[in-house]
Formats: structure tokens, C-alpha cells, sequence
């Protein structure tokens, strides 16, 4: 395996996932979606954030709540299924620490407004993030709400955060998940990069990864958008792809056609 580093010194792998949140690029769309974050937050209420296959959902979540202070917010976190919602719920308590001791829907909702109060009790206000949302199940949204409401819905005592494909909103919209849906205070929606986002990208990660020189060609800048179709992840995957096929050829600049090369080993 040929090594980036010597062939073009790195000092970490680009195009990483474990990016730290101080070091993300600032993605278009990324502080309107911290604005809507914000604004749910504040009123204890819920927000959707959707876009496609590796477009920066969960990356926006997670720079989202980087600055909650654990003495003020318990954030409760998991990846969406496609079971029943005792399933969900035994996630949520999982989420919280506490293993479920019953599949009782009964016992579990019981259990989860315990351990609520608990948090209530710290002054702390709680913030579920739910990842891959568009594969829960419609009789899940269905009962949803009745996670977030107080008895005779006096408050909402649980914000939630759902991340998902933009079928999401379709599952939302229909008639049995209205009483969630109307929570919603707000949307925000991942689109892919245009170029000169792109040539941002791409020139951000190379330099966290220790490069200060331009090593993609405007050409090749511009087959990895249209390759990517913008899309964060298959877009970085192309670019260290390209950047692999150029350093074979021990070439100092990634080309168009380096990049068509990459764009053939992926799906």
C-alpha cells in the first residue's frame, strides 16, 4: 500500500471521519441548522435535519450539540431501527445507562419518566438525538409524542433531534404521526456541494491533515463534484482515492483522470 504520508506528507490520514468539531468545515447550511437546533432547544421542542446518503446530517448533529455543557443538558443519543417502539424504548434506556428490566411498553415508558425526573431533578434539561430516523417505523411515530409531553400535555419535557433520508419527512407527514409532527418547530435539509464549496472542502481537509499546497487540479476539483454529487462522504472517499492513483504515478498533482480512476473502485 502505497503511503500518502511519504508521498505527500501528511501527518494524519485525510479525509478522516474522527474529525474534531473545531476542525470541521463549515458546511452550507450548517448555522442554520445550529440557529434551528437552538430554537427547538430553548422552547423544548423538536427539529428535523434530513439529506442524502453522506451528505452531513450526522456531522451537523454532532457539531450541534458539541457545545451543550454536561452540568446543563443530558444528551441521550442512538441509531434509529427498524423495530417496535418497546424497541425504541429499551434504546433510550440503554441511552440513559440504565439497562431495561421489562419489554412492557407499560414499565418501560414508566421507567424512562424516571429516569427524566431524575435529570429534572439535577437542573439538567435532556436532549435526544435520534440518527437514521427514516427507519422507524410509522406506528413508532405514531406514539412518539408521547415521549416528549408532560401528563395532559401541560409541557414538553424532552426535545428531540431526528436525523434521516428525505424520506423522513414522508413518514412525518403522514396523518398517524401528526401528533409528533406538530412539535416540529423546525427543518433543515443537507444539500451536496457545489464546486466552489468543493475546491473549500477539499482544500480544508489537506490542510488538517498537514498539506499547505494545492494538490487537485481544477479539472479534477471538478470531476469529484460531479462524481460525488457533492456529497461529503463519497466525495472523500473519490479525493483519497485520486490522491492514492496519484501517488502511484508519483505525480505532485491529482488529475481529472486520477479521479476517474478512484471513481471506478466505488459504488
Amino acid at each position: 500500500m502505497i503511503s500518502l504520508a511519504n508521498a505527500f506528507g501528511f501527518n494524519r490520514d485525510p479525509f478522516a471521519q474522527d474529525i474534531p468539531v473545531d476542525q470541521l468545515y463549515q458546511l452550507p447550511g450548517l448555522s442554520s441548522f445550529v440557529e434551528r437546533f437552538r430554537y427547538a432547544l430553548a422552547l423544548n421542542m423538536s427539529t428535523v435535519i434530513t439529506g442524502d446518503v453522506g451528505s452531513g446530517k450526522s456531522t451537523s448533529v454532532r457539531f450541534a450539540t458539541s457545545d451543550l455543557h454536561p452540568s446543563e443538558y443530558r444528551l441521550l443519543s442512538f441509531i434509529a431501527t427498524t423495530g417496535t417502539i418497546s424497541e425504541l424504548l429499551r434504546q433510550l434506556c440503554y441511552a440513559f445507562g440504565f439497562p431495561p428490566q421489562s419489554n412492557s411498553c407499560v414499565k418501560l415508558f414508566q421507567t424512562i419518566r424516571d429516569l427524566l425526573a431524575d435529570v429534572a431533578a439535577k437542573k439538567q434539561t435532556p436532549v435526544l438525538c435520534i440518527d437514521e430516523a427514516h427507519l422507524l417505523r410509522l406506528e413508532v411515530f405514531a406514539q412518539l409524542h408521547t415521549l416528549v409531553q408532560s401528563p395532559l400535555d401541560a409541557k414538553s419535557i424532552l426535545p428531540i433531534v431526528l436525523a434521516g433520508q428525505t424520506t423522513l419527512l414522508d413518514k412525518l407527514l403522514f396523518h398517524t404521526s401528526r401528533p409528533f409532527a406538530s412539535r416540529v418547530v423546525g427543518r433543515s435539509h443537507m444539500d451536496g456541494l457545489h464546486l466552489k464549496d468543493m475546491q473549500g472542502y477539499l482544500s480544508h481537509h489537506l490542510r488538517i491533515a498537514g498539506c499547505t499546497k494545492d494538490l487537485f487540479s481544477e479539472e479534477a476539483i471538478a470531476s469529484i463534484q460531479q462524481g460525488s454529487g457533492g456529497l461529503l462522504r463519497r466525495a472523500g472517499t473519490i479525493a483519497r482515492g485520486a490522491l492514492l492513483a496519484a501517488a502511484q504515478e508519483k505525480c505532485p498533482l491529482v488529475s481529472a483522470e486520477h479521479v476517474r480512476v478512484a471513481s471506478t473502485e466505488i459504488l
